[in-house]
């Protein structure tokens, strides 16, 4: 029998020519295709697995933590007191709803910092400090804003506080005794204002109303209608000097429709219409022509 050596056993290929080159099994497209997928099922269940147990621990975190609560209101940890200082104008009622709290509610569950927007969000109030204090006691400490006058503009009337910002009210009836500003920057003004009516707090008792003119100073109407003219410029003084003549000589109870005080050296008395002006320089004889009365005479 013959023999094949083992070189017969080869395929031969014609001299010269490079060999056929055979990819390995790894780099053939349907093994990497399988492979992606293999991955992605992998990847994806791991994922599915991954998110339900986070889900299902946040679930067990939260009702551990609620039950927590629920165990340390039962053992004192439930709000006993509200100590509230410096209400005066806040509703009471309105306030607690600000708050969100009762009394017997678990006090964990109470957030200071979110009260506290809430609360200073309230009409009345400018500033809010709230403590927590456990196991049982919440302290809110206010301080609110003050109504100083009306601010009359484009036939409606606002309340104004100290700052001259308008405090949103619907209904400003209760505080028809303040007095009334008018003019489109009167707010801004209307402390100061007020401060220097002060000074004569007799004087100041009979302003009704005062207008800002000009963006420079106010005209001031009394409660018998008389109006009086501030000076631009030394308003405190020209104020002062009038209540000290009004209670030498009583003139705002004459027939006086307008003191004008915006010249330094005198004061101009206006009586009313179809009436001669009144001459102050004499306080004896009001029949003189004379329309002013000098400063220095006061």
């Amino acid at each position: 029998m013959r023999q094949l050596s083992p070189l017969s056993l080869r395929k031969t290929t014609k001299l010269g020519q490079p060999r056929r080159r055979v990819k390995p099994m790894w780099r053939r497209p349907a093994l990497i295709s399988s492979m992606l997928i293999l991955i992605s099922i992998g990847v994806g269940g791991g994922a599915s697995w991954w998110i339900w147990h986070a889900v299902s621990f946040q679930d067990w975190v939260e009702k551990a933590r609620w039950k927590f609560i629920a165990g340390s209101a039962k053992n004192g940890f439930s709000v006993r007191e509200i100590f509230v200082q410096g209400r005066i104008q806040t509703n009471k009622d309105t306030l607690l709803q600000a708050l969100r709290l009762s009394r017997g509610a678990p006090i964990l569950t109470f957030n200071p910092e979110e009260a506290l927007e809430r609360v200073t969000a309230l009409p009345w109030v400018d500033t809010a400090v709230i403590e927590r204090a456990l196991p049982d006691v919440v302290y809110l400490f206010l301080v609110e804003r003050r109504p100083l006058a009306l601010w009359q503009h484009k036939g409606r009337f606002s309340l104004i506080d100290t700052r001259g910002g308008i405090i949103p009210l619907l209904d400003v009836g209760r505080f028809s005794n303040l007095i009334i500003v008018v003019g489109r920057d009167a707010p801004i003004h209307a402390s100061k204002l007020l401060d220097t009516l002060a000074l004569a707090p007799e004087l100041a008792k009979r302003v009704k109303s005062a207008v800002w003119v000009g963006g420079r100073r106010w005209d001031i109407q009394m409660d018998n209608d008389v109006e009086v003219l501030l000076p631009e410029s030394e308003a405190i003084a020209a104020w002062v000097q009038l209540a000290e003549m009004q209670g030498q000589h009583r003139f705002l109870e004459k027939d006086v429709a307008t003191v004008d005080l915006r010249l330094p050296d005198r004061i101009i008395l206006r009586q009313l219409p179809a009436k001669e002006e009144i001459n102050w320089s004499n306080p004896q004889s009001i029949s003189n022509p004379s329309n002013f009365i000098s400063r220095r005479d006061v």
